[in-house]
């Protein structure tokens, strides 16, 4: 393929070139979304082979979470600068440099440096791959590739644990190793299958201050959540950090407000619908994080599961994530998202809820299962409307910012949720949660996802997408 084509070429859901562009994006940002489960389930064997503790475990995640979700929007924006296909590309092999690495490291540093790596590549590859579908698709088609986008997506995130168990039986070394065969296959696909896309009236500036601004505030404030219930809130370090962490969230803002090419548009919190959406993905995906991290500790370290067990115990929330998806989506397509965006959450809530009561003892029939159906159930009902919801509210030229900044919250409110909810039960950073620690964390996870439903329900109004600003130049779409 080669040449210059105008925005209204598009490729047609249910035709061969739209599933190529749906494959594709899904293996693309799967593998991150796969990375990052996969650790979930490997963290107690990491613990053991590279003698560290709660603190450290944390870190293995945040160091991920702080580079992606510190950098996602810089990178959206590099999308729609430059082109989404090469982002996508150029982070795909970020991402595969940096797992190797994690897969030969020595000790914990090692380990959470690579992790910090990881995310750099996440940034410039996660914002493409549904900025993508946004750019190809158009209408109706556009609405049923963002479902089978998300329920694919989704699928990938949660089947990890059940893939990681297995892996970890080998070593824990190959949920890293993993990524690098498949990413080869995503990048040789993407060339060959994925159209260009950008956005001309960008003007080609970056807001380098404010991702600065954004790592440094977030880092501090991480380091304060996680090594404060050790060393103590009141320590200088500690204090330093949350001070250090302060100024750079503050300077964060001054600097957006100042910008003349920012990097979150002014104009687009002005979209009630996309800031309640962005709420409800905050509290949401908080929980969701947090309580992936939790649950895997209690299943493995108090109910003594091996990595595989615990793996499998999940699976059910996979399985009806996979078949329920596409249905969710065609209910908010009939009724709008805000019915699915509201009751979703709150079932979410009530799984949390469930999973909250799991203790040593319990068969997995009566006492895990039902609370991962309930979680199972309301998540499928949330996932693919949210991300319909977050996508009408943005003009199309904004689509590579838009779905960067619902990235971007997503992995900050999972960012502080790991780094929090230990430090809000008493957990002490050489320690296990226990029983009734554990317990209180997942109830405080039900209360987001609760309150998340109540936002969905006053802010969520139409799947439809506005109405584009008329621009002097229209946008391109090329193919080579």
């Amino acid at each position: 393929m080669g040449g210059l084509v105008g925005e209204s070429v598009k490729v047609q859901y249910g035709k061969a070139s739209g599933w190529w562009v749906i494959g594709t994006t899904v293996l693309g940002s799967g593998i991150a979304f796969l990375d990052s489960s996969v650790v979930n389930v490997a963290l107690p064997t990491i613990a053991k082979n590279l003698h560290t503790g709660i603190a450290g475990l944390q870190w293995t995640l945040d160091g991920y979470l702080l580079m992606l979700g510190s950098l996602i929007l810089t990178g959206g924006s590099l999308g729609d600068l430059f082109g989404r296909r090469r982002m996508f590309v150029m982070g795909l092999g970020i991402f595969t440099v940096s797992s190797f690495l994690c897969g030969i490291a020595p000790n914990i540093a090692t380990l959470i440096i690579a992790r910090a790596l990881q995310g750099i590549g996440g940034a410039l590859l996660v914002p493409q791959s549904l900025a993508i579908i946004g750019a190809t698709f158009e209408g109706k088609d556009q609405t049923k590739a963002v479902a089978m986008w998300s329920g694919l997506a989704g699928v990938t995130t949660l089947f990890g644990p059940a893939l990681g168990g297995w892996l970890v039986s080998f070593s824990w070394r190959w949920i890293f190793f993993i990524n690098l065969p498949l990413a080869a296959i995503a990048i040789a696909l993407a060339m060959t299958k994925i159209p260009e896309s950008s956005d001309p009236e960008s003007g080609h500036r970056l807001d380098i201050p404010g991702s600065i601004a954004a790592a440094g505030g977030l880092g501090g404030l991480v380091y304060m959540l996680i090594e404060g219930p050790g060393k103590g809130f009141t320590s200088p370090s500690i204090l330093s950090a949350g001070i250090v962490g302060g100024i750079f969230l503050i300077a964060f803002i001054v600097i957006e407000r100042r910008s003349k090419v920012p990097m979150i548009p002014r104009r687009i919190f002005r979209s009630k619908q996309f800031t309640g959406a962005n709420m409800t993905t905050a509290l949401v995906y908080a929980g969701l994080y947090g309580v992936s991290f939790l649950v895997t500790l209690q299943l493995q370290v108090r109910l003594h599961y091996s990595p595989l067990e615990s793996g499998f115990a999940t699976m059910p929330i996979t399985v009806l994530l996979l078949f329920l998806s596409p249905y969710a989506g065609r209910l908010s397509m009939r009724f709008g998202p805000r019915l699915p965006m509201t009751i979703g959450p709150i079932v979410i809530g009530i799984g949390n809820m469930m999973m909250g009561g799991i203790r040593p003892g319990d068969h997995y029939l009566s006492g895990v299962l039902p609370s991962m159906i309930v979680f199972g159930l309301g998540l499928s009902l949330m996932v693919a409307p949210l991300t319909a919801a977050m996508l009408a509210a943005v003009e199309k030229r904004h689509m590579g910012v838009g779905s960067a900044i619902n990235n971007a919250v997503a992995r900050v409110g999972g960012l502080l949720a790991i780094a929090l909810l230990p430090a809000l039960v008493g957990v002490r950073s050489g320690e296990a949660p226990t029983n009734g620690q554990y317990g209180h964390a997942l109830l405080i996870a039900a209360a987001w996802a609760l309150a998340g439903g109540v936002i969905a329900f006053a802010t969520i109004r139409t799947a439809a997408p506005p109405e584009p600003t008329p621009s002097p130049s229209p946008a391109t779409t090329r193919t080579s």
